[in-house]
């Protein structure tokens, strides 16, 4: 277990990163919203394949990728592999390698970041712009 203290930034910083990719991608028309989600989803499931778990680190892109792979489809499938990967970040962030190697805590905030994307999903990805101003999304 890592002995690294978290500090309050280590949850802001994430955070307002995770509000900063909402709003950009709520300025991405559909279907290239999804389909770009679809395939950072995707690609985020071999971010750490030097994470210090060994051959176990396989294990999470073969069980990840069929997730992200149906997020063409449907943006609850890539809420899932988001969350998939925060499941991922705490194990990391407790027993591995931080994603970071130069920032010790940056599995947990990785764990923030895709927690709160995934709910986003979840939610169906909506446009942010479009619901502050209380009108239909134009991106889609």
């Amino acid at each position: 277990m890592h002995d690294t203290p978290l500090h309050v930034m280590d949850s802001v910083g994430p955070a307002i990163g995770a509000v900063i990719f909402v709003l950009l991608m709520s300025l991405v028309r559909e279907p290239a919203r999804q389909r770009i989600n679809a395939f950072l989803a995707a690609g985020a499931t071999g971010v750490y394949l030097s994470g210090g778990f060994g051959p176990w680190e396989l294990l999470f892109p073969v069980l990840a990728l069929p997730v992200a792979y149906l997020g063409l489809r449907s943006y609850r499938f890539i809420g899932i592999a988001w969350l998939l990967h925060s499941c991922w970040d705490v194990a990391h962030h407790l027993w591995g390698n931080p994603i970071w190697p130069f920032m010790p805590t940056s599995s947990y905030g990785c764990l923030i970041f895709d927690a709160l994307i995934a709910s986003w999903f979840l939610a169906g990805a909506p446009s942010l712009l479009a619901l502050t101003r209380g009108v239909p999304d134009p991106a889609r």
